[in-house]
């Protein structure tokens, strides 16, 4: 017959993979392009808007991701821009809610790196309430480095994952 151990083994296997598939179906894309979908029209149907799709994917209507400088929380002129837009969506859409999420890239400490991302998060929201759009309807949060979505070693990857991108939470 099977051991104690082999059954508590199996148990376990068997609890860890019931609980890890409840878990978040949302994939982050792994486009390493660093384009932003493009903007049609500002003025989007509520269907554009995926529930819990984001911008690094596409799947939050017309909401782009925005990126930052090392080691900054300043915003350029080109992220300025593409929160203009992004404003503008969110005003033409008032019942979408969303969430900021700020990232770093790979250097740097975890704590130093989550403090930076939720610097940028807060920047994101500062500017989007800034330019008419209500901050009941913005949450923020950083992943410091937790959540890249380029790989590599180098600036190129470093510089995409600089970024703030936008998850729909309500639409």
């Amino acid at each position: 017959m099977y051991s104690i151990k082999t059954m508590a083994m199996a148990l376990i296997l068997a609890v860890t993979l019931g609980v890890t598939g409840c878990g978040s179906s949302k994939k982050k894309s792994n486009n390493n392009s660093g384009a932003n979908p493009s903007m049609e029209s500002s003025n989007r149907s509520d269907a554009a808007f995926e529930l819990n799709g984001d911008s690094d994917s596409g799947k939050a209507g017309a909401l782009q991701t925005v990126f930052f400088g090392f080691n900054s929380a300043q915003l350029s002129s080109s992220t300025r821009a593409a929160l203009d837009a992004n404003a503008q969506v969110l005003k033409d859409n008032d019942d979408v809610e969303i969430q900021v999420e700020g990232h770093c890239d790979e250097r740097g400490g975890v704590q130093y790196n989550l403090a930076l991302g939720e610097r940028r998060a807060r920047a994101v929201k500062n500017y989007l309430v800034s330019m008419g759009v209500s901050a009941s309807r913005i949450s923020t949060i950083s992943f410091g480095k937790e959540r890249p979505v380029s790989f590599g070693h180098d600036e190129s990857s470093w510089s995409r994952n600089r970024r703030a991108n936008f998850v729909v939470t309500d639409k």
